[in-house]
């Protein structure tokens, strides 16, 4: 079976021009990620890798309210985890370093919404633009979840360790206007003008060694490579939590659409 012989139930993969598209098709979930998506994200991302007519990959979101808000805590409320996939594992950190390890350029068109594991998948692409009226931030500890890898300690390389930590203990959401300003996004467009502007910096960087952006990529990413580690780490202590009660709580209340009550966790810390 060929790349192209694939077809995708929770994801959209477009090449146009020198770009591939890669869309989490879930609109419906806010494009909430399952283990389906991921494996299908991770599969796209490869297939663009492998494809020499592909210069950069697009990354974004289906419609207007969200490029992705995370993990989708309904179906972990209802299930106990993230669904299905072919090999049995939720390799959601195993995306997370494929963005990173693709030797192209990748783009977050931020099209709505990047909240949790939606906003870490955002702030590890090369560069971000955002439509108008996207926002941003973190879930974790309200719904019984957290990413203390990639999630956070690349976050405070982007926008400093007090605006990591803001952004993780308050739980704020935050516009536009005010990632760009802290450095989250590189850009911001009116939202007609999201994909056309993301497909210009591809066609922009299409023009550009190959070679040479594959040795800058991967220059940047040594500084942080280190984190891998952590991620590995985090990642699996979250498979750990996930099971407790507290988790649990957490993930139930989000989707009984109702305030998480922590209150006795706190006398076990």
């Amino acid at each position: 079976m060929t790349y192209e012989d694939v077809r995708y139930e929770d994801v959209r993969y477009q090449v146009d021009g020198p770009n591939a598209v890669i869309t989490i098709d879930r609109e419906k979930r806010m494009n909430a990620f399952r283990g389906k998506t991921i494996e299908e994200l991770i599969h796209a991302f490869k297939r663009a890798w492998a494809d020499a007519s592909v210069h950069a990959v697009i990354f974004t979101g289906a419609g207007d309210r969200a490029f992705c808000v995370g993990g989708d805590v309904k179906q972990r409320a209802e299930t106990g985890n993230y669904g299905p996939t072919e090999n049995g594992l939720f390799e959601v950190g195993y995306l997370q370093r494929l963005i990173r390890e693709i030797p192209k350029p990748v783009i977050a068109a931020v099209n709505g919404a990047a909240i949790g594991g939606g906003h870490v998948l955002h702030v590890l692409c090369d560069l971000s633009i955002a439509a108008g009226h996207a926002t941003f931030g973190q879930a974790g500890p309200r719904v019984g979840s957290f990413d203390a890898g990639f999630g956070s300690a690349y976050l405070a390389r982007v926008v400093g360790e007090k605006r990591a930590r803001e952004i993780w203990f308050l739980l704020d959401q935050y516009d536009a206007a005010t990632a760009e300003r802290w450095g989250l996004v590189n850009k911001v467009v009116p939202k007609e003008e999201l994909l056309p502007a993301a497909k210009a910096w591809g066609e922009r960087m299409a023009k550009y060694s190959p070679t040479a952006l594959r040795f800058l990529k991967t220059s940047f990413n040594a500084d942080t490579e280190h984190q891998a580690g952590l991620s590995n780490l985090a990642m699996a202590g979250l498979d750990t939590f996930v099971q407790t009660d507290e988790a649990k709580e957490g993930a139930a209340a989000f989707a009984e659409k109702r305030q998480p009550d922590f209150a006795k966790y706190y006398q076990q810390h």
